[in-house]
């Protein structure tokens, strides 16, 4: 483990103390809890992005399907006849 030094605002730094205290943890156990959640965040908000831009492209070439096929697919959803995914392979 690695250590990193942070300049904290005095107000970050009582909120800080506030919430370790209730926690019985340490200030670096509730940093390193914060942090770990916001990269983990990041990282999903940047494969989310990744998605909308292969998204975006797909739909640019063409590669759309019907609201009409989807709303009718939802619909079958639980019933017996439940439909296919619209546009997969068959």
């Amino acid at each position: 483990m690695s250590v990193t030094t942070v300049r904290l605002q005095a107000e970050v730094e009582k909120h800080l103390e506030v919430i370790a205290n209730r926690l019985h943890r340490s200030k670096g156990w509730v940093i390193n809890q914060a942090l770990s959640e916001y990269i983990e965040k990041q990282q999903l908000e940047q494969a989310r992005w990744q998605q909308t831009l292969e998204a975006m492209e797909s739909a640019a070439q063409g590669k759309v399907v019907d609201a009409n096929e989807v709303h009718n697919w939802l619909n079958s959803w639980g019933t017996e006849n439940e439909l296919d995914t619209p546009g997969s392979e068959k």
